[in-house]
């Protein structure tokens, strides 16, 4: 049975709950004025468009290349408008050498080892691959999820993990110690154990220390507990063989153990002494943990296997010696001689990786001298991809960095050289402390390449911006993005980053992961205010990602979505826009003038919020080249249309738009996505509203709901 309550209320009451109601209605009108701060000396932040708006190509399905880089997809790439090209390497993510040039000379004579690629053009590069690396430590890591295991616990002793060589001494110039390489186990839960077996390779170590954590997590949350040596855990004079170790006088609980290494036997692996980075570093062939009873009986614990399902294991680092059957011939980096050739660059300088965490030196030098040769343009150079994800701590990976930088300026003393390509993240990167107990990622990288003289190897800093969670996006998800990159631009300058060092975001949408929000006008409105929040904090390059179709595909759940600005057939033709293909035309073509010319972006505020202070509408000030204002308008409300003033503030002096006035409107009632168990369609699918107000200091503008709109024009003397 259902009951009814009324409640009465006294006439006073009503009174003035109607009183307040129309004071806070008053409140809302009065307070919807979008104002510029337009006084010469605020302007926040230059831009030129052909070098600050970029998108990205990554890696392929081998079978898609093809069809990707015609004339026909390409035109309709190019519509939206992006102008500089990232090349994406996913190589590294794998835990794969890479073959950029399939042409080159392999370290042993018997065709294997270290590749070169060849530095002088010869066949068409169209193709290039990834090989696997045999002496892989990983079981994953945030690249490789389920691809690939460890050879720490495959239950094979004939292999072996190897640490990478040019982390040792004769190519450091500094003592192993200052390079640690570690080997962490997880037992996926807590056990007792209280010994551990090491089937040591060659080299292996000399001074090693076993220990235990005492939080949760030492990958995902590396400050939230500490590496605590075992009271047997510390080895100076090891003899490789099969080590094993009574770590405790009794079992104890252990979720994650580490071995820490710090002197090498330099004795020479199982490729011979013909190369003597076969002889430093450390070399682990099994792993075995558990109990061991009084009478020496062991107990092991670790499950061995030669797949994902393996007990889990991370490592510092990889030695990048490899063979020509261990290529992946199923994912394409496409060939940089298609790359430039095909049209997707715009003939503008393009920024280009090179393979640094598993490459070496000398193959990358030769690589930055065959597209000189070639005389493709060059805007910067990132060295490596993603070290964070690797979980490489900053000293090595500055290590490398500070080589590969050598060999590079051998080449071109005037290559821009940057990194270190983080992953998106919203937040500082955290480290286990070192010495002096400092955990910031990029701290510390900026302090090393300080210690050694060599700040100014770093012309960049380099990361990638996705913000959200994927499968947990919400609609108010779109209130956090300005703060989120504000944040995190402030956090990396906070980091010690030299204010004339450029802080570029390669690689950036909404999440890791795909799914409806990237094709709906969520999407839109996301990319659009990143975009202007990202240059109002001082941002100088974005890039976004990815440019050339990725279709439409299963995200969270049964959800279908798409990274890019494209839905397509099986047969990789292109079949309809998704949102963010237009917002990328407002922001390319519409908010900025496209070309070469230097953008002037000014403070803008906006007041008008929901109840619980959310900010819903965004805006976005940037004086052209022509001479004429854009300001970009994200209007986030789902439900309501917002009048505003606009006001153009500089001093005492108030002014307004003046005769006439673009309006570019793109948002719910241009697009909307309907989704289906084996992809989804829009309709309608755009194109933006165009049209044209005749303003002055009187007007009111309209700003429709779920919306990304722009006011251009020219401001009245």
């Amino acid at each position: 049975m259902e009951r009814f309550y009324r409640i009465r209320l006294s006439s006073r009451l009503r009174h003035g709950l109607l009183l307040f109601s129309l004071l806070i209605a008053c409140s809302l009108l009065s307070a919807q004025t979008i104002r510029v701060d337009a006084t010469p000396s605020h302007v926040v932040n230059t831009f030129i468009p052909t070098e600050a708006l970029g998108a990205g190509i990554d890696r392929l399905n081998a079978s898609a290349t093809d069809k990707l880089f015609t004339d026909t997809v390409m035109n309709q790439v190019l519509t939206a408008g992006w102008q500089t090209v990232t090349y994406r390497q996913n190589t590294e993510l794998f835990v794969e050498a890479w073959h950029w040039n399939p042409q080159g000379t392999w370290s042993d004579p018997g065709g294997k080892g270290y590749f070169v690629g060849n530095p002088k053009p010869g066949d068409f590069v169209r193709h290039s691959f990834g090989y696997f690396l045999p002496h892989r430590g990983f079981t994953r890591n945030d690249g490789t999820d389920a691809f690939g295991y460890s050879r720490i616990t495959d239950g094979d002793e004939n292999t072996y993990w190897k640490s990478n060589p040019y982390l040792s001494k004769p190519y450091t110039g500094e003592e192993d110690s200052n390079y640690p390489q570690w080997i962490v186990v997880d037992l996926a839960g807590n056990h007792d154990i209280n010994a551990i077996r090491i089937s040591w390779s060659e080299p292996y170590a000399r001074r090693y220390l076993v220990q235990y954590w005492t939080g949760e997590d030492p990958i995902k949350q590396p400050t939230a507990g500490t590496w605590v040596t075992f009271l047997g855990g510390s080895v100076s004079a090891g003899q490789g063989g099969m080590a094993t170790l009574r770590l405790a006088s009794s079992p104890m609980p252990v979720r994650y153990l580490r071995i820490w290494m710090t002197e090498s036997s330099n004795t020479c692996d199982s490729h011979g002494s013909s190369d003597r980075r076969n002889c430093v570093g450390f070399a682990i062939r099994e792993i075995y943990l558990g109990t061991m009873s009084e009478d020496g009986k062991f107990y092991d614990l670790i499950r061995h296997t030669a797949d994902p399902d393996q007990t889990t294991t991370y490592c510092s680092s990889v030695d990048p010696w490899h063979e020509p059957q261990d290529i992946n011939d199923k994912r394409d980096q496409v060939g940089f001689d298609l790359f430039y050739t095909s049209g997707y660059t715009r003939k503008l300088p393009a920024m280009v990786p090179v393979s640094l965490l598993y490459g070496t030196p000398e193959d990358s030098a030769n690589q930055i001298a065959y597209l000189k040769a070639r005389g493709y343009p060059m805007s910067y150079i990132e060295m490596g991809e993603e070290p964070d994800g690797q979980y490489m701590l900053p000293e090595d990976y500055g290590a490398l960095y500070l080589q590969w930088a050598t060999a590079l300026h051998r080449v071109d003393r005037t290559l821009k050289l940057g990194g270190p390509v983080f992953q998106g993240v919203n937040r500082d990167i955290q480290v286990w402390p070192d010495a002096q107990g400092r955990t910031s990622w990029l701290g510390r990288f900026i302090a090393y390449l300080k210690a050694h003289n060599r700040l100014n190897d770093l012309a960049f800093v380099s990361f990638e911006h996705y913000p959200y969670e994927p499968c947990k996006i919400q609609w108010s998800s779109l209130y956090d993005e300005p703060t989120l990159i504000s944040h995190i631009l402030q956090v990396w300058r906070d980091d010690g980053v030299p204010p004339n060092v450029p802080m570029l975001i390669t690689e950036l949408n909404i999440a890791w992961n795909t799914g409806e929000s990237f094709v709906d006008t969520f999407g839109a409105l996301w990319l659009a205010d990143f975009a202007g929040a990202f240059f109002t904090a001082g941002g100088d390059g974005l890039y976004y990602f990815h440019y050339v179709p990725s279709g439409v595909h299963s995200g969270c759940g049964n959800s279908m979505g798409t990274f890019g600005m494209f839905t397509m057939n099986k047969d990789f033709q292109i079949k309809q826009h998704t949102s963010q293909y237009f917002a990328s035309q407002l922001i390319t073509q519409e908010w900025v003038q496209p070309g070469n010319g230097s953008h002037k972006i000014f403070p803008a505020a906006s007041d008008i919020s929901d109840p619980a202070g959310h900010v819903l509408v965004t805006a976005y000030a940037v004086l052209r080249p022509d001479k004429q204002w854009a300001l970009m308008f994200v209007n986030k409300d789902q439900q309501n249309a917002h009048s505003v003033k606009i006001n153009f503030e500089d001093g005492e002096r108030t002014r307004h738009f003046a005769g006439s006035v673009d309006m570019i409107a793109f948002g719910s009632e241009q697009y909307q996505w309907h989704p289906s168990p084996t992809g989804g369609s829009a309709e309608p699918d755009g194109p933006a509203l165009k049209s044209r107000i005749s303003a002055d200091a009187k007007t009111t503008y309209t700003l429709p709901k779920a919306s990304v709109v722009i006011f251009r024009g020219s401001v009245q003397d």
